[in-house]
């Protein structure tokens, strides 16, 4: 007889509306579930990879907040056309309160096959602002598609994405799904990563994923891609926080938060 799988599973929702989106005097993070996150840097307001609604798997988690209550956002990053990042019906949804959305060239050619207004597509490593928030769009590995058979498009490298941003309390990386590249061992020390910890070959995978937080010492690390998806037999939807106790250094740096839960960027070192 098989046995159930049990999921590790995110601490309760805190929900949140419109209060999140004022001007502030600092910079505040919010995790979506799975790999969502909303920041709100002194009053500009942006969601990377949001799936508020949509979504065609069940949830672990009630979503923190819905289309309908965001008021306005100055844009969404979106790393990469899978479905648990680029939601169509989500982008959609808040395509009459979000200014602009950033991502790479294949998404934004997507977005104008959907009808979102305000796509602009990048090459990996361009840079940008919006506002005072200043974004380098990374590398990432992660066309797993290629690995399917009759597909009718062959994916490539740079498809898929990371954002690093730069705010001015610190900067936060956002990787994105990948499998791990020597350069991303190497980049500028990130205050906090957008950390995904998922053992799956076409994510970054466990081991590798605490190569690249022990690179780190010192970040914080929001954890991501886990305790969402009901999926018990899906590797990428299983990352468990435990499987880390032990093995990261300086472990008061993981911070498993709650979907919705307020997070304040700081730098790491003030001098």
């Amino acid at each position: 007889m098989k046995e159930n799988k049990v999921q590790a599973t995110a601490p309760k929702t805190q929900p949140f509306g419109k209060e999140a989106f004022e001007k502030a005097e600092n910079t505040t993070i919010r995790w979506l579930g799975n790999s969502g996150l909303f920041m709100n840097s002194h009053g500009t307001c942006i969601m990377i990879d949001p799936v508020l609604i949509g979504f065609d798997m069940p949830l672990l988690i009630d979503m923190p907040i819905t289309p309908q209550d965001v008021p306005h956002l100055d844009s969404i990053l979106i790393t990469h056309s899978d479905n648990d990042h680029f939601s169509r019906e989500t982008c959609k949804a808040l395509n009459e309160v979000c200014d602009t959305y950033h991502t790479t060239n294949y998404v934004a050619e997507l977005m104008t096959e959907e009808q979102i207004n305000g796509g602009c597509g990048h090459d990996i490593y361009d840079t940008f602002d919006i506002g005072h928030i200043h974004v380098k769009l990374t590398p990432a590995d992660h066309a797993w598609q290629n690995e399917l058979k009759d597909q009718n498009r062959v994916f490539q490298f740079e498809d898929c994405c990371g954002f690093y941003i730069n705010t001015p309390e610190g900067s936060i990386w956002v990787i994105g799904d990948s499998r791990l590249l020597d350069e991303q061992l190497h980049m500028p020390i990130p205050d906090a990563i957008l950390f995904d910890f998922s053992d799956q070959s076409w994510h970054i995978g466990l081991d590798n994923a605490i190569k690249l937080a022990n690179a780190y010492p010192d970040t914080n690390l929001i954890l991501s891609h886990w305790g969402s998806v009901d999926a018990p037999e899906m590797e990428a939807f299983n990352g468990d926080p435990k499987s880390l106790e032990g093995r990261v250094v300086n472990p008061e740096r993981i911070h498993i938060l709650a979907p919705g839960e307020a997070f304040e960027l700081r730098r790491i070192n003030e001098n």
